[in-house]
């Protein structure tokens, strides 16, 4: 007749070796991972760095003169030029420029987040007969090309009498730049909670209230991280005011860089070329670095929720 033996339980104080494979991190996909990284990182840095040298070496620049920059571009200034800002902003007429592209930006910012957001808020929390027709014709907005509304767009501004307007180019500018928000901020809404909507009905809100007192402001990640598309977009828009905005008085600050290179290319004033072209570049990296965690929090909002 054959016993089990029973296992001799260990001798108090006497340590236990415990062994877990599960503890034990492969050191193959540890070390495949160690190289990964190594290497996303380091295509990170060659992209930071093309990227941040050619706009640190046009700041350099644009406080140099004329002769530095061909016989030293790449070296210091040896004095900080500040002329150079000064003869771009008031000879070149960018104080004028700069102006009217903020008139401008600031009307169609405004005008896009208002219209884009109630329209969106509409076709993401309401179902009528359309709903998706009207949705899609947004979408379908965003794959026209622009050079192919030029023609009878003129017409149309001109006919309305808005050509070489404020006003006219900034309700063009709203008119390109709807289909984007419209489609963003509709994937924005649709995460937000219901409940909180109810409970506004509930308490008596009506429709109009409970969208800017309660909707609007859960959503403004995704309103600053839109506003920020549209500004980039607007603030460096090329086309349409040269198309619409043909009055020298009025041109926006696009249309004032290539006046600027046109001019002070034959002048030789390549250092208040350089001062004018910072000028416009500074606002948008202002607004990137003041609302870049904004930005990051509304595109990855939708993921979280």
């Amino acid at each position: 007749m054959k016993t089990t033996e029973t296992p001799v339980p260990a001798e108090s104080g006497a340590p236990v070796a415990k062994t877990d494979l599960h503890d034990r991190p492969p050191r193959k996909e540890k070390k495949e991972g160690g190289v990964l990284n190594v290497f996303s990182h380091g295509v990170l840095v060659i992209w930071a760095f093309m990227v941040v040298m050619p706009l640190l070496w046009a700041v350099m620049t644009s406080f140099k003169d004329d002769s530095s920059i061909f016989n030293s571009p790449w070296a210091l200034p040896d004095k900080l030029h500040f002329d150079n800002w000064a003869r771009a902003w008031t000879d070149a007429n960018m104080s004028d420029y700069f102006l009217n592209t903020v008139l401008v930006v600031a009307g169609s910012l405004i005008g896009t987040l208002v219209l884009g957001s109630m329209a969106a808020y509409v076709l993401a929390r309401f179902d009528f007969p359309g709903n998706r027709f009207i949705y899609f014709l947004f979408i379908g907005g965003m794959s026209f090309p622009i050079m192919l509304a030029l023609v009878p767009l003129f017409y149309v501004v001109n006919n309305m009498g808005l050509l070489n307007t404020i006003h006219g180019l900034i309700l063009v500018y709203i008119a390109y730049s709807l289909p984007f928000t419209v489609f963003f901020l509709t994937a924005f809404f649709r995460t937000l909670p219901t409940s909180v909507a109810e409970a506004a009905f509930v308490d008596g809100a009506s429709h109009t209230r409970t969208f800017f007192q309660i909707m609007l402001p859960m959503a403004k990640p995704g309103l600053i991280s839109v506003g920020i598309f549209n500004f980039l977009g607007q603030w460096n828009q090329y086309m349409l005011p040269t198309v619409l905005n043909t009055d020298p008085d009025k041109r926006v600050l696009t249309q004032g860089l290539v006046q600027l290179a046109a001019s002070q290319g034959y002048k030789g004033d390549w250092s208040g070329l350089f001062a004018g072209l910072v000028m416009a570049m500074l606002p948008v990296l202002a607004a990137y670095i003041v609302f870049q965690r904004q930005v990051v929090a509304g595109l990855t909002a939708g993921a979280l929720k």
